[in-house]
């Protein structure tokens, strides 16, 4: 399942991306796999790249860490903070890289909603400076999400089939 083109992705102001992707699942489930570190290790991240550490502490508050390893054994970690937390609907985190080649902290939110049985995912990305959004739009930012997006709907594929 290749259909990385579905993914949009526009900026609305200096500092901000917005990602918006349809899934063909009910949005509990999308939010699950935003949420549930078992579900997370199966889809998130580029192709080629995987999830070696996932800790999710799902609480107003509590923290979340994600440890990549890339196909060349590069390691990549980034973590935050919850927010915000409306299950299936809403949710809300700062995130920040331990490389310096992402600069400062991001606040991330993403709403789910259903309709007729399929969920749009908007993700928007608010960034400190216009600097720091356009560093993370000339790594192939775009291309990293849709190929995890494109992992992500064939895991829901497999979770709605059963």
């Amino acid at each position: 399942m290749k259909n990385a083109g579905t993914l949009r992705m526009t900026t609305p102001t200096d500092t901000a991306i917005v990602l918006t992707r349809v899934f063909d699942a009910p949005r509990l489930l999308v939010f699950d796999a935003w949420t549930k570190p078992e579900l997370l290790m199966r889809w998130y991240g580029a192709r080629g790249w995987i999830l070696v550490g996932c800790e999710v502490d799902l609480r107003i508050g509590g923290c979340w860490r994600f440890v990549s390893r890339g196909p060349d054994g590069t390691q990549m970690a980034q973590g935050g903070v919850y927010r915000e937390i409306v299950p299936s609907d809403r949710l809300v985190y700062t995130e920040s890289f331990d490389e310096q080649s992402y600069p400062g902290e991001s606040l991330i939110t993403h709403v789910f909603v259903e309709q007729r049985g399929k969920t749009t995912t908007t993700s928007t990305l608010v960034y400190p400076s216009p600097e720091a959004r356009d560093i993370v739009i000339n790594y192939p930012m775009k291309r990293g999400v849709g190929e995890g997006y494109d992992r992500l709907a064939v895991l829901l594929a497999e979770m709605t089939s059963h």
